[in-house]
């Protein structure tokens, strides 16, 4: 077995964490015979012609990128995803005028990574974008690259949010992570998830980003380390200052036009890069596309469910039950992830999420809230991730 894997039977942690296993996974070179699609290799990364794509056979297009996003790079560029630019431009007046509308109402949007205001985030630019301009919404997203990428990850059914990212002159870089699920979560979080469950995370969703301008290196595109995402316990190590070290030393970097759209698997490391120019606003629409798959079958108002059953929590733990019998209860009543939300209202505090119902019902019982108590914080957690 590689160093890089470990018994997908076990917990991942920051003790299977070992830097030689992954330097060995991603100290190797991108070899173009093996996609035959693609028109370059770049810095290790795959670059696709959108135009010869438009002109290929679908079904094999979507099984190279596939191969690419897995056993591959883990990351895709696509040269002229939007061949007019004036669709492109389109959609960034919208934004522009979302932002400046977002800065006189007062509104500092919160950033993942970045203190609020020190950038121009929009939330929800997707929603946001198709109600202030559905036609410049409608040709933007008719885009056949976009598709081509979300099908062939996710299959049919996927569903695409967006958040606008303005990078200022003088923006300083991320810290290299990992995205959405694990990825949010904090190191304790995410080693209380199987070895399997850290495999699955990075096939429900997809990453994107369409440049809005012309992003030349020193303007700070995307820190990538290529074939990062094939690392297992890679969860627990990107926060390791050994790995984030090692990503500083060997990323790279790739310059983007206007138009062009890059693709990764999640679980690649990487990072947005330091703005050094002069006066370029780097703007991308980050596109975050999700399996129709992640959804329970039913629809449960796990609200009423978790304020029907507080009042038994209170009780039975008066009466000695334990922590685990009540972290049952809890897990089967309330919604355990904090996510899907509305994050202009619902910004993550502490961390890169904000509580989940689950986190405040635990909180309500150690804290031995009155049922009252917990029925209003959950309504106002509920209307906070209202769009």
């Amino acid at each position: 077995m590689s160093p890089a894997f470990v018994d997908h039977g076990a917990r991942l942690s920051e003790q299977d964490c070992d830097l030689a296993g992954f330097r060995e996974l991603v100290e190797r070179g991108t070899d173009l015979a093996d996609f035959p699609h693609a028109s370059r290799v770049e810095h290790n990364v795959l670059v696709y012609d959108s135009e010869r794509l438009r002109a290929a056979e679908r079904r094999p297009v979507r099984s190279e990128l596939v191969r690419a996003l897995t056993e591959g790079p883990g990351v895709v560029v696509f040269e002229g995803a939007f061949p007019d630019p004036a669709v492109v431009d389109r959609l960034t007046a919208v934004f522009d005028a979302l932002i400046a509308e977002q800065r006189a109402s007062g509104a500092a949007a919160g950033d993942h990574f970045a203190r609020p205001g020190a950038n121009d985030r929009v939330w929800n630019a997707l929603e946001k974008a198709a109600l202030y301009d559905p036609e410049a919404f409608a040709d933007y997203y008719a885009n056949d690259i976009l598709a081509l990428a979300s099908a062939a990850w996710l299959g049919p059914g996927y569903q695409i949010t967006s958040q606008v990212n303005v990078v200022n002159p003088g923006g300083a870089a991320q810290t290299a992570h990992r995205d959405y699920h694990l990825g949010f979560l904090s190191s304790e979080a995410a080693a209380a998830y199987p070895a399997h469950v850290h495999a699955l995370s990075p096939v429900l969703t997809l990453q994107g980003a369409v440049a809005h301008c012309d992003m030349p290196v020193e303007s700070g595109p995307t820190l990538y380390l290529p074939y990062s995402q094939q690392y297992e316990p890679g969860y627990p190590a990107w926060r390791l200052p050994e790995f984030q070290a090692y990503f500083d030393a060997h990323r790279v970097q790739l310059p983007l036009a206007k138009g062009d759209a890059a693709f990764f698997n999640p679980a690649l490391f990487h990072a947005a890069g330091t703005n050094r120019s002069a006066g370029i606003r780097r703007m991308a629409n980050l596109l975050q596309v999700s399996s129709a798959f992640g959804r329970a079958m039913e629809t449960v108002d796990r609200e009423a469910v978790a304020n029907a059953v507080f009042p038994v929590l209170l009780r039975r733990a008066a009466e000695g039950a334990g922590e685990e019998w009540a972290a049952n209860v809890i897990a089967a009543s309330a919604e355990g992830y904090p996510f899907p939300t509305n994050l202009d209202g619902d910004p993550p505090v502490d961390g890169l999420a904000p509580p989940a119902q689950a986190d405040v019902v635990r909180r309500a019982l150690r804290e031995t809230w009155t049922p009252e108590a917990l029925r209003q914080e959950l309504r106002a957690g509920a209307e906070r991730r209202e769009s």
